[in-house]
């Protein structure tokens, strides 16, 4: 089923999410919820989605570059990934600008600084731990879902507004200068 993304302005946007009991996860709920975020973010066609983003306040995520994106997208194919109750817990000291939107904060693109890989650690849709250390365009789909799951947004880590730009202009004039 397709969720209803919350925007910015919606306080769910801004709410830190609370941790998953990991015997809650074998939940027919929570299961079907953890597949309508997967389906939400097919739909509209996004790289990842943080359960704030559609109205709960759970600490879940996903993220996912199919092949026929990656090859527009110039980045490496990305699988399905799953993660609950996610935290990096180890990150590159080199920060690497890169262009980002988001599902809740519509129509707009701007430059965010990112850490160039991060070491995340959560739990799978079944509860196995997992341990994942991801680079580059990956990286920045996991820094951007994690920072949703404490209430923030890719617009609080710009280092200014002069690079955010609709996106329709920004696909049409190119980044702004």
């Amino acid at each position: 089923m397709i969720l209803k993304v919350a925007r910015l302005g919606h306080p769910v946007v801004r709410a830190a999410c609370d941790l998953i009991p990991p015997a809650a996860l074998k939940s027919r709920e929570v299961q079907k919820f953890l597949d309508d975020m997967t389906d939400t973010m097919r739909e509209y066609q996004g790289v990842g989605l943080a359960a704030n983003q559609v109205h709960e306040g759970l600490r879940a995520a996903v993220a996912e570059v199919r092949e026929d994106a990656s090859a527009v997208r110039k980045t490496p194919a990305v699988p399905l990934t799953v993660l609950v109750n996610p935290e990096i817990v180890e990150r590159s000291e080199e920060l690497v600008d890169g262009w980002e939107g988001c599902l809740s904060v519509p129509g707009f693109r701007g430059l965010v600084p990112r850490h160039r890989w991060v070491r995340v650690k959560a739990l799978s849709r079944t509860g196995e731990p997992l341990d994942l250390r991801a680079e580059d365009f990956f990286a920045r789909i996991l820094q951007h879902e994690c920072d949703h799951l404490e209430g923030k947004v890719y617009l609080d880590r710009m280092a200014g507004l002069r690079t955010l730009s609709f996106t329709e202009e920004f696909d049409r004039f190119g980044p702004p200068k």
